[in-house]
């Protein structure tokens, strides 16, 4: 069964016209003849993208009952039934209740390509796991809901939807996006200009970023490569070390390392030291964070390795070199940092800090 195929529409926030784009996609391919049906739609009361979904067909959604209260999800099992050419999935990153069989939309969509059927859905910028830090950084605001960058990675086409912050901001103003109480806060909040602009900027170079991607898988595939080309095919010896540790910050320096070794098309890895298999030296709480880490780098596509040791900085160097490391990615709260940089002279080693917000 050849896998479906994912198309992701991709904005900067909520208003810029995502999930309109993608039902008047639908209704083009429905007109093309195309077998297509909304899996999950949220209207969120706009008239205008509501309207865009007029002869589709819709799969009833599954309910569950959670602390005394109803919700519906998307049925990914009857979409599958179903089997049509297409599903619209809006809202990509969203978060299922309790009691669904998958705690992710973004996994149920897994399931429904691997079904072989095609699906378009919508994603806003600040839900891409990478990028969290710099919409944090941004806004002040820390987005909980993600979606690992190696499933955008995998998409066949990724479209930006893109309005100015100045026409955003009108939307919001006229009460399209939010009801004008809700759009009043949003203003004061979020919806900066200042907010907009720099989140704006992020999906142009996301987008930039998958096309590029996209271009040089294309040229790998040809047995003549360009010249421009060949010369990134240098960038595949770099190889990226995250050395990871209790700290709470280390999720910054995962998603910071993955980063980098997305733009560089190069490996990456991840190692943690522990005097022994059963992290003896660490207390319960540090323990917890370890896994949270370890299940973090599952998600980002990143092999974790565990090493016994009861010196980090020799043995971290030590794998690093037996595995051709060219740059090590560390927090600057992790033990015997100057040991490692001392050690690891002929690696890159790159402290980094976590990022803190100053008062506008």
């Amino acid at each position: 069964m050849t896998r479906g195929k994912l198309k992701v529409f991709l904005g900067y926030a909520a208003g810029v016209g995502k999930t309109y784009q993608m039902l008047c996609e639908a209704q083009e391919r429905r007109r093309q003849g195309q077998d297509v049906v909304i899996g999950y739609f949220e209207p969120h009361g706009r008239a205008d993208t509501i309207a865009q979904t007029e002869g589709l067909e819709f799969v009833p959604r599954q309910v569950f009952e959670h602390r005394g209260a109803r919700f519906e999800e998307m049925d990914t099992d009857a979409v599958i039934a179903r089997h049509p050419q297409v599903v619209v999935v809006d809202e990509f990153a969203h978060t299922n209740v309790p009691g669904a069989e998958r705690p992710k939309r973004w996994q149920d969509v897994q399931v429904i390509l691997d079904a072989g059927v095609d699906v378009l859905t919508s994603l806003n910028i600040q839900h891409i796991d990478s990028l969290n830090d710099q919409v944090w950084h941004v806004t002040g605001i820390r987005v909980r809901e993600t979606v690992p960058d190696w499933v955008l990675q995998e998409a066949a086409e990724v479209v930006m939807v893109d309005v100015t912050p100045r026409a955003l901001i009108h939307r919001l103003e006229r009460g399209v996006v939010y009801s004008r109480e809700k759009a009043a806060k949003a203003l004061e909040n979020f919806f900066t200009e200042s907010n907009l602009a720099a989140l704006r900027e992020l999906a142009m170079r996301q987008t930039a970023h998958q096309i590029e991607e996209k271009r040089e898988e294309e040229h790998f595939i040809s047995d003549r490569l360009p010249e421009p080309v060949r010369g990134l095919q240098s960038n595949l010896a770099e190889k990226i070390l995250i050395w990871l540790t209790p700290d709470p910050s280390t999720g910054m320096l995962i998603r910071r390392g993955r980063r980098v070794a997305d733009y560089l098309n190069s490996s990456c890895t991840a190692v943690f030291v522990s005097h022994d298999a059963a992290m003896s030296e660490l207390s319960a709480e540090q323990k917890a964070e370890v896994e949270k880490q370890l299940n973090f780098c599952h998600n980002l596509r990143i092999q974790p390795e565990l090493i016994e040791s009861r010196d980090a900085a020799k043995a971290v160097t030590e794998y690093a070199r037996a595995h051709g490391i060219t740059q090590i990615f560390v927090t600057r709260h992790a033990p015997e940092v100057q040991k490692l940089v001392q050690l690891a002279r002929d690696m890159q080693v790159t402290i980094v800090a976590e990022r803190v917000r100053h008062a506008q």
